[in-house]
């Protein structure tokens, strides 16, 4: 891969030669095949795309690499791919994922104690000018969940929030944690607009999920308390921007447990996203599903954007 420090150098050409993204919608609804990655997408204003963005809780990246996952992202060439539930430390990073990635600057967040738990990853071809780890509160900042990179006209930030655990016993935790995330995107997005991506671990809902009547308020990711945090982010001046393409369209999920043939019957959860900050919504040309990539109980989702003039 070659290194850049322009956005969408690569997608020149890519763009030109791409299957319209029409079709792919009209047949899934922003999802795509494992194959598909290209799209011409435009905004509603009628720009090109020149910024992909990919994000994917890979569950373990060694177990990834193990899948052939990480040929995912050579395919997908994405200008910044955010990663979450990496389970090691950057010194731990599997050789077959170093390789894939050259070309990247590369960022990563651990646990401070427990090894082989959480973790985050960002990795830039464009150098972004400062990052920083978690969102300086002392008792959320010690599982790797948030890196914060600042661009010239954005914040990109990457998270895999808390689950609220079996028989919901870190629901009071998982609140006091939206309320937090939710101040510090607040101030970020002051100074310059926000992207969001990673793993909420919300159905926020119950479109977005299978089977909401069974695991509302007795299953994490679907809980009140969990769906009026995120509601509340929303309302700070944040849009879901799946959800503002696509707003009623089913049966499109991100993560399937690996239990009883989830996947394969497409029953799951849409607990990944890119929210975005209002004032970034004329920028937004798509966002997609990749569905058909394995190598984790989540599959990646993309964004894409026309950036600058």
């Amino acid at each position: 891969m070659i290194h850049i420090t322009t956005w969408g150098l690569l997608h020149a050409l890519a763009a030109g030669d791409a299957e319209p993204a029409k079709k792919a919608k009209a047949e899934a609804g922003g999802t795509s095949s494992q194959s598909d990655f290209s799209s011409n997408a435009k905004t509603k204003s009628g720009k090109h795309w020149n910024l992909k963005i990919a994000s994917w809780n890979v569950d373990g990246l060694r177990g990834t690499v193990k899948k052939n996952g990480h040929a995912y992202i050579t395919q997908e060439d994405p200008d910044i791919i955010c990663l979450q539930e990496t389970k090691c430390t950057d010194k731990d990073v599997p050789k077959e994922f170093t390789s894939t990635v050259e070309g990247y600057h590369g960022y990563w967040y651990s646990p401070t104690e427990k090894k082989g738990y959480a973790g985050t990853a960002l990795l830039s071809k464009t150098k972004p000018h400062k990052v920083t780890y978690g969102i300086g509160v002392e008792e959320h900042d010690d599982e790797g969940r948030v890196i914060t990179a600042e661009f010239d006209n954005f914040y990109m930030v990457t998270a895999y929030v808390p689950n609220a655990g079996k028989k919901l016993v870190r629901l009071d935790y998982r609140q006091t944690w939206d309320e937090a995330f939710t101040d510090y995107l607040k101030k970020l997005d002051k100074k310059k607009p926000v992207v969001l991506c990673g793993d909420l671990n919300v159905a926020h809902n119950e479109i977005d999920l299978k089977n909401p009547k069974t695991n509302r308020n007795k299953t994490p990711g679907f809980t009140d308390q969990e769906r009026e945090g995120f509601t509340s982010l929303l309302d700070q001046g944040f849009k879901d921007s799946y959800r503002e393409l696509y707003p009623e369209e089913t049966d499109c999920y991100t993560f399937w447990t690996y239990m009883g043939g989830a996947r394969a019957k497409n029953v799951g959860w849409r607990l990944d996203y890119f929210v975005l900050s209002d004032r970034l919504m004329p920028h937004l040309c798509d966002n997609v599903i990749r569905s058909g990539v394995m190598g984790s109980d989540h599959c990646p989702i993309v964004l894409l954007l026309a950036m600058g003039k």
